[in-house]
């Protein structure tokens, strides 16, 4: 295959290079490191220089979309590598019919998410963000204004997989009373290390709750898996909180959940659809935390992610095994 780069990295096409919305700039560093980066809008008016040079894709917040025509374009890709955990927004089906590898960065991003877990359940129990508006505007200002207690609290964990273990020793030095729900019961050991109780079915779980944080992946089986039954099944004092994906909850039934009163409080990193219109309800209410889908988000864990990203593509092109394919 022709290179006209001059050096023998592979070329890969990847979104933009912009701090707001692409790929930052410590991430475009260690591209460029490794690769001969070809920025979407480029390839789109230079389609005839790229399109048999292009043997992997990078995926920085799902951008760019894969759709059969720009794969058609690519007659010699190879692999799709995804900076995150999540590839619910691929189709699977239709990649692996074309003998494409798929590639991801599980776990090296628990840690973070796993504190934002905990940050949103912090300020959405002690009304951080209704705290700092009353310093901000001294006329609300009130001696009686209280949130929730947090240690010894009853949290319930939906997913325990790295994300959620990694909340759980975090709630258990919070002296926090955990339950949780998933696929598999975790090892003994691991349970009594943090104090956790496993529970057969989120009707078992969500009734003993204080706080409920949601950490399963978005799979046809989970989406909408929190709606109208289970908010009733809720205490009226409960929070839900949310990291993982937005299609999870019903968002409508939410709505209702927080509006009647079935239940306290959300905390929300994510949220269906995402983002949500300015106009929507959701953004009226009070009781509701939000941050713009920030789990992994600090400097350190996304290079990281970039660096395990751009090391799953060249052990794809190398023939290496893929520790992280999905497909």
């Amino acid at each position: 295959m022709a290179d006209i780069s001059g050096n023998d990295k592979p070329f890969v096409l990847a979104s933009l290079a912009d701090d707001e919305k692409g790929i930052p700039y410590y991430g475009v560093d260690i591209l460029k490191k490794h690769l001969n980066v070809v920025w979407f809008e480029d390839f789109l008016k230079n389609k005839e220089k790229y399109s048999q040079l292009i043997q992997g894709v990078i995926l920085w917040v799902t951008a760019p979309h894969l759709d059969a025509a720009l794969l058609d374009g690519l007659p010699n890709l190879k692999v799709i590598s995804n900076v995150g955990a999540g590839v619910n927004f691929l189709d699977l089906d239709m990649l692996a019919s074309r003998g494409l590898k798929v590639c991801n960065t599980p776990r090296i991003l628990n840690e973070t998410t796993a504190d934002m877990g905990m940050t949103l359940l912090l300020a959405s129990a002690r009304r951080l963000l209704e705290g700092d508006q009353i310093v901000r505007n001294p006329i609300k200002w009130q001696i009686n204004f209280c949130g929730r207690q947090v240690s010894g609290a009853t949290l319930g964990i939906v997913g325990m997989g790295g994300i959620g273990y990694a909340l759980a020793q975090r709630a258990h030095a919070f002296k926090m009373n955990i339950f949780y729900h998933n696929r598999n019961k975790r090892p003994q050991a691991e349970e009594e290390a943090v104090g956790a109780q496993y529970c057969a079915t989120l009707e078992e779980l969500l009734p003993k709750c204080d706080f409920v944080i949601i950490v399963t992946p978005l799979t046809a089986e989970t989406k909408g898996m929190f709606g109208k039954k289970q908010f009733e099944l809720m205490k009226p004092s409960a929070t839900i909180i949310n990291i993982a994906r937005g299609g999870i909850i019903d968002t409508g039934s939410l709505l209702e959940a927080l509006e009647k009163k079935t239940i306290a409080a959300a905390a929300l990193d994510v949220t269906d659809p995402e983002p949500l219109p300015e106009d929507h309800p959701l953004l009226k209410l009070q009781n509701v935390t939000f941050t713009a889908h920030l789990g992994s988000a600090t400097v350190e864990t996304r290079s990281n992610m970039m660096a395990l990203a751009v090391q799953n593509l060249l052990d794809a092109l190398s023939g290496k095994p893929l520790v992280n394919q999905v497909i």
